[in-house]
């Protein structure tokens, strides 16, 4: 029975993945036979650090995403938490500043998006414009206090967050299959998961459901936040200064890994497992880009019409009976959200 059970999840997770993996087998056999470095030891040791990055800024991307919203922010905030670990630990030999450093980029992380949160849940602004704000506060403050000059040399100790192993596994492989656990079992497994869910399929449903909208918006923004600043400790590490310019279109690479990777950005809808996925696709694409000597804004361009390319594919289904003259069928159940709150909550009220 257990077996059953285990052989039926094991299938789903392949077929909801099906398409992110057939895309990465087929970029991996492009890009094998049209150069000749693609597969060896040192890319392939590359495009892992690099995509572990982009897969950590993209956990709390799509986190933001499933509630039907989006963080511009998180590129400026990989700058900003960069700027300040290397300002903490500069010159720094011993390694309790250095845990200082982490813990108060960390910090600065998680204020940047819980201030987004707020204007968005409290003051109700649209989170493209309340995230647009942020990413030019938060770029503006990484510069101030570089003075916008690169932070270096950084000591050691710090290098090794990044650049060390464990028994051969590189510790940014290791961080990342530790986030994506972590956000998947708290999706999938908890009561904010599925106010997370229920926010992102209707949120004024589940606000009369008993479900703390505000509340839950402002964590989310505050845990994208928190993964974007372990992203840029992490860029600041492998890269071993910091740089106020860091993370420039970030936030696009982890749209585009959301959305890539099976994500609606009407919300309600992604995996961090899809997520991961779409980092990889997209790694892929700036690497194979790289090797082939494609101008990097080909690749930028690419990446958008990726994103427009998923989006359409998202909504094929309710454009299509527009197009055809015919009915579109019901409405999709927004109640659902409701009664699953409220089976959690007793029902209360969020005003």
């Amino acid at each position: 029975m257990a077996a059953s059970r285990g052989g039926t999840a094991l299938t789903r997770f392949f077929k909801t993945n099906a398409s992110g993996f057939a895309i990465v087998f087929v970029l991996a056999v492009i890009l094998a036979l049209t150069t000749d470095t693609f597969l060896t030891p040192t890319n392939l040791d590359s495009l892992g650090r690099q995509v572990s990055i982009y897969a950590i800024i993209a956990a709390g991307q799509l986190l933001v995403i499933l509630t039907g919203g989006i963080d511009l922010a998180v590129g400026s905030v990989v700058g900003l938490t960069g700027i300040v670990v290397a300002q903490l630990v500069f010159q720094t030999t011993s390694g309790g500043s250095v845990v200082v450093g982490v813990v108060v980029a960390l910090l600065a992380g998680a204020f940047s998006g819980l201030l987004t949160g707020l204007l968005v849940a409290f003051l109700r602004i649209p989170p493209f414009i309340a995230s647009l704000g942020m990413m030019g506060i938060a770029r503006g403050v990484a510069l101030l206090l570089s003075g916008g000059r690169t932070v270096q040399p950084l000591p050691d100790a710090f290098e090794q967050i990044a650049g060390g192993d464990v028994f051969g596994v590189s510790n940014l492989i290791i961080f990342t299959i530790v986030v994506m656990v972590i956000v998947s079992i708290v999706l999938a497994k908890t009561t904010w998961g599925r106010y997370v869910h229920a926010i992102g399929s209707n949120a004024e449903s589940a606000r009369l459901s008993g479900v703390p909208v505000k509340g839950v918006l402002v964590s989310v923004y505050a845990a994208s936040g928190l993964l974007a600043g372990f992203g840029g400790i992490l860029l600041a590490s492998r890269l071993n200064n910091g740089v106020p310019t860091a993370g420039e279109g970030y936030e696009l690479q982890a749209i585009a890994a959301c959305v890539i990777g099976g994500a609606s950005l009407f919300g309600a809808r992604g995996t961090a497992v899809g997520a991961l996925i779409g980092a990889l696709i997209v790694g892929m694409l700036n690497n194979g880009g790289s090797l082939l000597g494609i101008d990097p804004f080909w690749l930028q361009i690419a990446i958008g019409v990726l994103i427009l390319a998923a989006v359409a594919v998202d909504q094929l289904p309710k454009w299509l009976p527009a197009l055809t003259g015919r009915s579109g069928g019901r409405e999709p159940d927004t109640a659902e959200p409701a009664k699953l709150a409220e089976a959690t909550t007793g029902g209360g009220r969020d005003e």
